[in-house]
């Protein structure tokens, strides 16, 4: 989910393990040439989704910490790619600290239909999260450097 602390946790794992670290979103605006809420605004949340999908399709690199949108989840081809190349790792954050951490989430690019709440985005995406994960981090009460040792944990088990 949006909030949930993917690029920043990402960054902090890829240093402890001595990784390259790819931000999808970030190499999504790079790709595009805009940001992914103009991408939303002009060419809707679909078209948003067929990108990301594309660009995880079209990943080729290893040993790497990948921080995706939070919208992977919608497509099974990409989602089942990751998990063929890689380990996917849920970042479990309860719904009220994603509401506090996010601020505005008309600007920032999130994937969801124009009527959709936060609530009902993390209700639909929840179960989806879940079926993809190799890993659950409850994340709700940690540090971001106990995140870390929580997922190292799980990896070196």
């Amino acid at each position: 989910m949006p909030g949930a602390g993917k690029s920043t946790i990402g960054i902090i794992l890829a240093k402890f393990l001595s990784r390259d670290f790819l931000d999808t979103d970030v190499l999504i605006q790079v790709t595009e040439g805009r940001s992914l809420q103009d991408i939303i605004d002009k060419d809707g949340y679909l078209a948003l989704r067929a990108i990301e999908e594309r660009v995880l399709l079209d990943l080729h690199c290893k040993n790497h910490i990948i921080a995706t949108g939070g919208s992977a989840v919608y497509s099974n081809a990409a989602m089942e790619y990751l998990k063929q190349e890689g380990i996917v790792v849920f970042l479990d954050v309860d719904i009220a600290i994603l509401k506090k951490r996010l601020q505005d989430i008309h600007s920032r690019g999130l994937v969801k239909r124009p009527e959709q709440s936060l609530d009902d985005l993390y209700a639909e995406r929840l179960c989806l999260y879940k079926k993809y994960a190799d890993i659950t981090v409850l994340s709700s009460n940690l540090s971001q450097e106990n995140i870390c040792d929580a997922i190292i944990k799980q990896l070196n088990q």
